[in-house]
């Protein structure tokens, strides 16, 4: 697994571990970070960063989600695929050199092997929706 994909990987554990249990990402990054043993991998500064960057703009990546979502809303979603939505859009917003096609097949790549058959073309859908509103 190439290395930005276990950070994506780790940064989904680490956001999908918050949403359910209802704590701040922060915390709940703390906590993770102190558990991997050392040496600790190189990818672990990304998932880090992204787990920073989604907490800090949670209310915006959210509005976005939930507009482009076309009949679903955030609640409604699996806990998988909302955070994978997250750490993506994320990534097309705020991250100039991760290309919007790598992070948008990033996701669908993680949903295919972690949630529903639907979630990859779910996904696929509202990522490439924000991907050309991020375009403009």
């Amino acid at each position: 697994m190439p290395a930005r994909r276990k950070a994506r990987k780790r940064a989904l554990d680490v956001l999908y571990e918050a949403d359910l249990r209802d704590l701040p990402p922060s915390e709940v990054l703390r906590t993770y970070v102190d558990r991997i043993e050392k040496p600790r991998p190189d990818h672990l500064d990304y998932a880090i960063g992204l787990v920073e960057g989604v907490a800090k703009n949670l209310d915006r990546i959210d509005e976005l989600i939930a507009s482009y979502a076309e009949g679903w809303t955030l609640d409604r979603m699996p806990v998988i695929d909302r955070n994978l939505a997250r750490i993506a859009v994320y990534e097309l917003l705020y991250v100039p050199e991760i290309d919007d096609p790598v992070a948008i097949t990033e996701a669908v790549e993680l949903a295919k092997q972690m949630s529903t058959d639907d979630s990859p073309r779910f996904l696929n859908g509202i990522l490439g929706r924000i991907a050309e509103f991020a375009t403009r």
